[in-house]
Formats: structure tokens, sequence, C-alpha cells
């Protein structure tokens, strides 16, 4: 094969196809969530980028990876308009168009480098896979701890697929993802369906893929948790008087009050909108919720310690105050806090003037012990890091009570997207996952991933569920890092070692 082969499309048809591939991909993410359009838009993502030039590369990535995050990502512009929105966007899809690049030299160099059966089939559909990865590697590590929200494994929640995540975690599901889309195309372009040996690699990929199940981690009893979705305005800019959030969710407590056996009764982020570490009233109101349920009680605020804001869970016990705290560890760039202030200053002054308050990121461990129960925790856009998810299992925690603030981006897909995280991240723990919202959707998840109860969006409510305990590490979490890690180095080495074989052929 030549070193630098013909494109398989015309740059004039490419750059539709490119902006097809990206709205075909969206729609196998959460909400549409049609999963298998996903693999057809990473097959169309590919195609356009088969025997191209540098260059071509480049806009064909940019243009796909813009694309996608401009829809995908649509409900960062709910209330700030769309500069924070086209920003993301517009930065995001530079990481795709350079992971482009790095995928259309592996067509370009890995055939001459690989070229029999083996190569075709199985090599370089392998790095293309471990590069795609490694892009949404690097988007999710940096800058500013990264967004690690879009990956190829999102889309998979609900598709036979998610088992994956229990033994190789997000990133070995993408790579399973990119693989078999990658493995039917060079099937295909080497036209031998006619001969079943080339199908071997795609259809030993899919027995595996679909027929392996979860790990089965062990039962260690059940854990009543009692929740509460107030509805209130908890956004930004809602308007509201001071505690008016806190009304919202006792209310929605009532049912909760005098039921029996309760281990715990759990509020969401921005629960509390007064910090009851300096209020004596504040204090003294979650005393009385305490003593209602008769349980250990974890709610969010805004506590100020040594000079420092933190989006802080309390682990609240009746007449012994917080117990515990977990401060929110990766607390959002130009949301929650903003990086560089002074630079950024210079081009959206405006913007940047509407956070006044900067939160600092927590550094205490992600886990709350309920009386011998131990629960993993994770706060709004915590549940997107792998790292703090493994560490609360490796810490011990039989089951996971996340809290989130969705009330920002009502009337959006983010919710669901949040949601879909949420589901692989109990299936990637084999653990029970409490996933409360402010403003819904809010759910309980069992092991598996399914639905065990739930309230609707924008609507006021509670919910008394028996969630399973679990204890023992499944392979994603116990590789933890080396997964995603081994995937990235051997991608890297395996392109640059392609493109020191195909300039020796060269010379």
């Amino acid at each position: 094969m030549p070193e630098r082969p013909r494109p398989l499309l015309p740059w004039w048809a490419a750059l539709p196809v490119a902006v097809g591939a990206a709205f075909v991909y969206d729609l196998g993410f959460p909400g549409a969530s049609i999963w298998p359009l996903a693999f057809v838009g990473i097959a169309l993502a590919l195609l356009t980028l088969i025997g191209r030039s540098i260059g071509g590369a480049l806009l064909m990535g940019y243009v796909f990876g813009a694309t996608f995050y401009l829809v995908d990502v649509s409900w960062t512009g709910r209330y700030l308009g769309p500069i924070p929105w086209l920003a993301l966007s517009l930065f995001e899809a530079v990481f795709v168009a350079v992971g482009a690049l790095g995928i259309a030299l592996a067509y370009r160099w890995m055939p001459g480098t690989a070229p029999g059966r083996f190569g075709r089939l199985v090599a370089l559909p392998a790095l293309v896979a471990g590069l795609w990865v490694l892009r949404e590697n690097v988007v999710g590590s940096v800058p500013y701890g990264g967004f690690p929200w879009a990956r190829a494994a999102l889309s998979q929640s609900e598709s036979p697929f998610a088992q994956l995540v229990s033994w190789v975690g997000s990133s070995g599901l993408g790579f399973v993802m990119v693989f078999l889309v990658a493995a039917i195309i060079e099937w295909l372009r080497a036209r031998s369906w006619n001969d079943w040996r080339g199908a071997l690699p795609v259809a030993a990929t899919l027995v595996v893929a679909l027929l392996l199940p979860a790990w089965p981690t062990a039962p260690n009893g059940e854990l009543r948790v009692a929740s509460a979705q107030g509805n209130g305005p908890a956004g930004y800019f809602d308007e509201r008087e001071p505690g008016e959030v806190f009304r919202s969710q006792l209310d929605a407590s009532e049912p909760l009050f005098g039921a029996e056996d309760v281990d715990v009764l759990l509020w969401p982020e921005g629960s509390v909108d007064l910090d009851p570490l300096g209020n004596p009233s504040a204090a003294a109101a979650l005393d009385r919720i305490a003593e209602r349920v008769d349980a250990p009680f974890i709610m969010n605020a805004v506590s100020y310690r040594d000079e420092k804001f933190y989006n802080t869970s309390m682990l609240w016990r009746a007449g012994e105050g917080a117990t515990a705290l977990y401060d929110k560890r990766n607390p959002v760039p130009f949301g929650e806090y903003i990086p560089d202030r002074d630079f950024y200053m210079l081009f959206a002054p405006d913007l940047i003037s509407l956070v006044q308050r900067g939160y600092s990121a927590g550094t205490n461990p992600p886990v709350f012990d309920l009386d011998g129960t131990l629960a993993g925790l994770a706060i709004c856009f915590d549940v997107i890091y792998d790292n703090l998810i493994w560490e609360g299992a490796r810490d011990g925690a039989e089951v996971y009570l996340l809290q989130t603030n969705n009330a920002d981006f009502r009337g959006t897909d983010e919710n669901l997207q949040q949601l879909a995280i949420a589901r692989l991240r109990a299936i990637e723990t084999g653990r029970s996952v409490v996933n409360l919202s402010t403003v819904g959707t809010s759910q309980v998840m069992d092991p598996a991933g399914r639905t065990i109860n739930g309230l609707k969006a924008d609507v006021p409510g509670a919910m008394l569920t028996d969630v399973e305990l679990r204890t023992g590490l499944t392979p994603a979490v116990f590789l933890g890092p080396w997964v995603p890690g081994a995937i990235g180095v051997l991608s890297f080495a395996g392109l640059i070692a392609a493109g020191i074989a195909a300039r020796r052929r060269r010379s």
C-alpha cells in the first residue's frame, strides 16, 4: 500500500460527512439515547480520516469535534448565554482535531508496518481505537482537571455493552467500541467478506463483549435510604429568600418522618442554603430533622472554614452536629471558581464577575461511616472523574450516595447525561447508587444499573428504598488507572513506531 493513499472521501464530501457524523454520534447519547447510533457516528468520523493529509485530518477532526460538542453540551449556554458554550465546545474541538491527526497517521503508516491480515484487521483497528481513547483521556485531564463528560462509553449506559465497564472501565469500553467499528471498516475495505477468517476479529470481540457478564461483587445486606427531592429554587440565578431551598427540602421530606428502620436520610447538593457550621439556627433545624427521622442525615451546604469556601456534604447526627465532612473534590472551573481570573477578565469581564465566590477543592476521603456501613460520595461534577469513584470503592464503600443540583439546567439533557454516568458507575463498581438531585430526575439503581426507584424532574417527592450493599472490587476498580494508562502509552508508542518504520521505508 502506498505511504500516502488517496482519501477515501474527497474533501467536498468529507466535510458534510464530518458534520453529519457528529449529529449521529450525539444521538447515541442521552437524551435521544439511541445507543447503536454512537457506533455509526464513530464509523462516519473514521471514514473522513482515511487517506487524509495532515491539514485535512486536522480540519475534519475539528469540524467533527466542534459540531459534536456544540450539540452535546448545548446546556452550558442555558443561563450564561453563548460565550461559555462556544468557548468550551470550540476549545475541546482542538483536542479532537489533534486526535484525528493521530488516527489519520495511523491509517497512513500502519498498513506498511504490519501489512498482513493481522495487521490490517487487528493491529490497525486497535491502534485507531487506542488513539481515540487517548484523546478522550487527555480531554478528561487538562486543563483545570479536564472535562471527561462526553466519552464514547457514556452512550452505552443502557446497552448490552455496558457490562464491560465492570471489567475495563469507561476507557476500556470506549476502546472496544472504536475497535469494533474500525475492524468492520477494514474488513469491508479488504473486500474479504467471503473469507470467514476476515470476520474473526469482529466476531470474537462481539461475542466476548456481549456475553461477558458484569463482575459479581459480594452481597452484604441492605441499607434503608430515605431521600428527598425538594424541587426548590436552587439555581444560581433563581430568585429566592434565605432558607427557601431548605424549606422546600423539608416539605418534601415530611412523608419520610416516622418511617421505620431508616438507616440514613439523604438530601441533594445545595439542599441547605445556610451554613450550619456557622449558623446556630440552621444547626438546630438539622438536629430536629435528624431526630424526626431517627437516623444519620447527609445534606450539603456551602461551608466557610480556614478562610476558604467549600461545597460540603455533611454527616449530621442529632445532638452531635456534623460528625464527618466531604468537600467537593472537583469544583467546576468557571462555574464554582475562576482559574486565572485576571487573565480571563480581559476577555469576558461581565461573565467572569458573575462568579463572585471561589470554591476550594477538598482533600478529605469520599466516604462516610453510617454506623458500620461505608457510603461512597460524589457531588455533582465529581461523578465524571474515575479516580474519585475508584478511591471510594477502595476505601470500602458498599453503596454510593451521589448528590447533585441540576436546577441551572432544567429542560436540557444535562441531567440525563449525568444520570447515565451514575448508571455506569453502578455497573463499574458493582454497587447500588442513589443519584439524588434538587430538581430531578433522581433515581436509585442496583449494582447492575437497573432503576429500582425514581422521581421525575420538576416535582417534589421522597423515596424510601432498601438498597443492596456490596463488597469486593471489580477488575475496573482494582486496575484503576492502569487500563487508560496502558491504552494511552501503547497506542502512542505504536503510532511512533509505525512512523519510524514508514520513514525507514521511504529512505
